[in-house]
């Protein structure tokens, strides 16, 4: 299995009792960001992850594509949570950068949490969506769901 293997599946089936194990895939010094977090050190990516426990029903990664280049590894995955009534997904890209060692030493989450999340509170939701239709390239003979900012994700 290779490293990029090894941390796909930490991250799937990740669940609060298998945190003890994140030394095993995040280096000592590992920095994470997201668009929530920007935290050094394998407590604070403890923490970053008991939140999203504490904070989310059910919350699970799925990976459905990654790209291995050298010591960087780039996965595109959705993060599913929420009752089975309502449950939510978000999509993004994680770039890892592995030491020497096979461990993440930096991981960086790419998704955008005001399309994804933010849009759907009332009045917050309505406000964000008039102003990326605002700030929207307006693309002559293109209909409002044929330009990729206008387009609205799945849920």
């Amino acid at each position: 299995m290779t490293r990029t293997d090894a941390f796909v599946a930490f991250f799937e089936t990740m669940q609060p009792s298998s945190l003890d194990r994140i030394g095993d895939h995040f280096a000592a010094d590992a920095h994470f960001v997201d668009p929530f977090n920007d935290v050094h050190g394998l407590p604070a990516i403890r923490g970053v992850f008991e939140h999203m426990f504490a904070t989310c029903e059910t919350p699970r990664f799925e990976v459905v594509q990654q790209l291995v280049e050298g010591d960087t590894a780039f996965l595109y995955w959705h993060f599913v949570f929420g009752a089975a009534d309502r449950r939510r997904r978000v999509t993004g890209v994680t770039r890892l950068q592995f030491d020497a060692t096979g461990k993440v030493r930096e991981h960086l989450d790419f998704w955008d949490p005001a399309r994804q999340l933010y849009e759907d509170i009332p009045v917050l939701g309505t406000l964000l969506r008039a102003l990326r239709r605002r700030l929207a390239a307006r693309i002559a003979g293109a209909g409002a769901g044929n330009h990729p900012t206008t387009q609205e994700h799945p849920t």
